[in-house]
């Protein structure tokens, strides 16, 4: 009892190994803000993640670099790039696939929304001979007009994938081809065919507009930070000229057919919402082709009475009947194009410009 007050407290030494711990370098909680002021290693914040250079790259907006130089060769040698060429690079970074493009052609147009990484972009040509040849656009790629260029070259955002591969295919004039990274999934989806688990309306849509390859896949250990997904590689280039169809036509019809593309075509016409829009089309397009035919037919007969000829009009005006229902014509289009049982997912790119013929030859339309 009189020499446990003189023994030392065992929280003394607890404290003491703390002490030793910091001066070690060990990152515990509190020792985390003096481990980034080091430049350590990366550090995961909720969803954003720090570099070795002290960059905040934000994850959720789909900032992961590329930091594979092979896989950089790959994709620059897959795009046969030529001294001439105009590139257009979406989301450049901090400039890994851009200074190799740069290297090859005569300009990199690079379009990015971060201001962060355009100034590291800056900082990484500034003062050598590839600066005069780099032009950056900073802003949303989705809300700019897309500039001239010969090739599209670039590590996408992930989420901006869709709506830019349309942009980019009903973009004039046209371009030679686009080298492009996507998450795995979709870039299968882009190619795949009839009948296959993948095929879906973006599919056909894309593959009507373009010719699309798979080149290669592209692990998620090749960016910095890693994605929680697999990548690959793909090459669309567009059809020239394009196929004589009306765009919106097209995706009208295709987007019908693949809101559920195991169902029969028949029982996917059925929905309440597809039937009230045909029938608004319809009228529209009735009212407009009467209107046409009512001027023709007084423009015909002015003209033969100048000339003292009579005029007996012949053209046809279309006349909705009371009883009209245009359930009942729909079914008439499937069946009389043989397409009633079919299902969108075994259908190809001909099989639905035939129904698409079919059912504007009925003065049935999709926009």
């Amino acid at each position: 009892p009189s020499g446990a007050a003189d023994m030392p407290r065992t929280r003394v030494g607890k404290r003491s190994d703390r002490r030793e711990g910091r001066a070690g370098g060990e990152c515990g909680p509190s020792g985390r803000a003096g481990c980034r002021a080091r430049g350590g290693r990366a550090a995961t914040v909720g969803n954003t993640a720090v570099s070795a250079l002290g960059i905040l790259f934000n994850t959720g907006a789909g900032q992961h670099i590329l930091k594979n130089p092979l896989v950089v060769n790959s994709i620059i040698e897959k795009a046969a790039l030529r001294r001439t060429d105009v590139i257009l690079e979406v989301g450049p970074g901090t400039g890994n696939l851009t200074v190799k493009i740069l290297e090859k052609v005569k300009k990199v147009i690079a379009c990015e929304i971060d201001p962060r990484l355009v100034g590291e972009l800056q900082k990484r040509v500034q003062g050598t001979c590839l600066a005069n040849k780099l032009e950056i656009k900073v802003g949303d790629i989705l809300k700019t007009d897309l500039p001239f260029f010969d090739a599209c070259v670039a590590n996408l955002p992930y989420q901006i994938s869709s709506p830019f591969v349309f942009k980019l295919l009903l973009h004039r004039p046209f371009f030679r081809c686009a080298i492009l990274m996507f998450q795995r999934e979709f870039a299968l989806r882009l190619v795949a065919k009839p009948g296959t688990k993948l095929y879906c309306r973006l599919s056909i849509n894309t593959q009507l507009l373009a010719r699309v390859d798979h080149l290669m896949k592209v692990g998620k250990n090749n960016f910095r930070p890693p994605p929680k997904v697999e990548s690959s590689v793909v090459r669309i280039e567009p059809k020239n000229p394009p196929p004589p169809i009306n765009f919106q036509e097209w995706d009208g019809l295709v987007r019908i057919a693949f809101v559920r593309k195991n169902k029969t075509l028949s029982a996917a016409f059925k929905s309440s919402a597809v039937e009230q829009l045909l029938d608004h089309n319809y009228r529209i397009h009735c009212s407009l082709h009467n209107t046409v035919s009512s001027f023709l037919i007084y423009s015909i007969s002015v003209y033969c009475d100048l000339l003292e000829y009579n005029f007996y009009p012949i053209l046809p005006c279309q006349e909705i009947p009371e009883n009209f229902k245009i359930a009942e014509k729909i079914q008439t289009v499937l069946k009389d194009t043989g397409y009633s049982e079919k299902r969108a997912r075994s259908m190809d790119i001909d099989d639905f410009i035939r129904l698409l013929h079919g059912f504007n030859s009925e003065g049935i339309h999709f926009s």
